[in-house]
């Protein structure tokens, strides 16, 4: 193929942000098609989308020229010119068109969290296995330049056995700027458990392994109609490493998005704050890594590049995921789930 031709459903902040990596970064990907229900947005008018992260000027309508254009993701997907489909719609919802656009022989990239519940994670592991496609799901934080940095050192024993880590992920509130405020409603979006948390969940089962249990404590309906707003996690290790991560949507609109992180190693710490990302060696040094950020400044950039590229190469994609780790970190925040709702520690089974 000469392009990976991409259907793309929901145009809120994911989609809108999915559209421009694609159109500007992304040379071997080309948008065909969109779908969202909103007939405003399917004009392109995005100037009610509101995020938590990032700089695009919404004021700025997508455009469309050329572009099929659907009011229905399930008649998108049933388009023989899309070679591939990217679902960014509630996570409700990601689970059946994820089996459609599987069934339809279509190649899938899907918005975080993979679903809503083990149940409809378990649909989707029977349609992967059944597909010879390949499916994505956006953990963008496993190649992010910083945290890809720290992941890569870290797993070629470049630092040593890790001590203790802790990770955060602070955002202000996100109540306004989506459809029909779905991101309040716990049991549509499952709070910034699932919807933030879950980004440093997945990080941490995937630097350091798949914890055999969890120990969290959340605030369920503090900014947000219902759902967990504000968690804390104690993932434990049979080394007794201490590995923790906190994450919340509870700070007010004016408040600016954080992601940061302190890995504690027997050669060095690593430490990444707003502004700096550093790696204090025992030695005494002091390093300021250069990272792959130049061309490809986040990890959706840097995700979006290589799966398309692994889609028109025919190359079965697995320099930043394997389904089965994003289904086992998926059952990693579904146990801490169960952890805040009683009140105790939660021993995964893998």
């Amino acid at each position: 193929m000469d392009k990976v031709r991409i259907g793309l459903v929901g145009l809120g902040f994911m989609g809108s942000t999915h559209f421009r990596v694609y159109r500007d970064f992304v040379p071997n990907a080309q948008v065909v098609a969109v779908a969202d229900v909103d007939p405003v947005k399917r004009k392109g008018d995005i100037s009610s989308v509101k995020g938590n992260i990032g700089n695009d000027d919404n004021s700025i309508p997508l455009d469309f020229t050329g572009i099929k254009v659907y009011s229905n993701g399930f008649d998108m997907i049933k388009d023989a010119d899309i070679d591939m489909v990217d679902i960014c719609v509630p996570t409700p919802y990601h689970k059946d068109l994820i089996v459609a656009a599987l069934a339809a022989g279509k190649y899938v990239q899907s918005e975080k969290p993979l679903c809503r519940n083990l149940e409809q994670a378990e649909e989707i592991k029977k349609a992967v296995e059944g597909s010879d496609k390949f499916f994505n799901v956006d953990m963008c934080v496993r190649a992010w330049p910083a945290y890809r940095h720290a992941l890569v050192n870290y797993q070629a024993g470049k630092y040593g056995k890790m001590r203790a880590a802790n990770f955060h992920r602070l955002s202000p509130c996100v109540d306004d700027g989506h459809w029909q405020d779905w991101f309040s409603y716990g049991e549509l979006a499952g709070g910034a458990l699932l919807d933030m948390h879950l980004h440093d969940t997945d990080f941490i089962a995937t630097m350091f392994g798949n914890p055999k249990a969890v120990t969290a404590n959340g605030i369920d309906g503090f900014v947000s109609k219902s759902g967990i707003d504000h968690v804390i996690t104690i993932y434990h290790y049979d080394d007794g490493a201490l590995v923790s991560a906190e994450g919340t949507w509870g700070a007010p609109a004016t408040a600016p998005f954080e992601m940061t992180f302190q890995i504690y190693c027997e050669k060095a710490t690593l430490r990444l704050t707003p502004t700096d990302y550093t790696i204090y060696w025992t030695d005494g040094t002091v390093e300021k890594p250069e990272l792959d950020d130049k061309e490809l400044p986040t990890g959706w950039h840097h995700q979006f590049k290589y799966f398309v590229d692994c889609v028109k190469n025919g190359v079965k994609p697995d320099k930043y995921q394997t389904f089965q780790s994003v289904y086992d970190a998926f059952k990693v925040i579904m146990a801490e789930q169960e952890s805040i709702d009683k009140k105790k520690t939660i021993e995964i089974k893998y």
